[in-house]
């Protein structure tokens, strides 16, 4: 499915846009005029953060559960712990922030590295810090990837980054090609508290 044949969140319509359309989320830092897609911003994410601002239309976010899209090897872990009926738990950070499910289901079709399976990486995510030192340009999602909600989240912004860690998982929805979403995409435009 082409980027902009997907339905679009109000408050995504509104973000600036590349020279091919694509509206850039609010945490992508820029250089000139070019959104830098593969890096993060960490005053933005930092901003994000503090202020409970979904990460990929820049608006705030109301208490409750947040959304974040995740790759294969997450998806995986949470497919395994539900079907075991554990809770999951992962203690460990990202720089990956939260969002609107709207926004997350939106960001999960549009972006050919998170809705494709074979889809590859443009660029490397420079990070000084080595989390992302596996984020390389031409590196695959997996098979697996997912939206998933999540009842609350910590933050922790430091001098060179701005760290996620995510609590309780309330909704999970695997894919293989993220335009399996489009339904529910549809839906929570048309009933936001869907």
């Amino acid at each position: 499915m082409r980027f902009d044949a997907v339905p679009k969140p109000p408050p995504v319509e509104a973000r600036p846009r590349d020279e091919r359309g694509y509206p850039v989320p609010a945490i992508t830092p820029w250089q000139g005029e070019q959104p830098q897609f593969a890096l993060t911003d960490h005053a933005r994410s930092a901003d994000c953060a503090r202020h409970r601002l979904c990460s990929v239309c820049g608006t705030p976010m109301p208490r409750g559960p947040v959304w974040r899209v995740v790759g294969a090897a997450e998806a995986e872990a949470i497919a395994d712990a539900r079907a075991a009926g554990r809770p999951y738990r992962n203690l460990a950070p990202t720089t990956e922030g939260p969002g609107h499910r709207a926004c997350m289901l939106y960001a999960s079709m549009v972006c050919p590295y998170l809705a494709r399976p074979n889809a590859r990486r443009g660029a490397d995510a420079e990070h000084p810090d080595g989390m992302t030192a596996h984020v390389v340009r031409g590196a695959t999602r997996g098979v697996l990837g997912a939206v998933v909600g999540f009842a609350e989240f910590e933050y922790a912004v430091t001098a060179q980054r701005t760290l996620f860690r995510f609590l309780d998982v309330v909704e999970f929805l695997p894919h293989e090609t993220a335009d399996t979403h489009l339904g529910a995409l549809r839906a929570a435009l048309d009933d936001p508290e869907v």
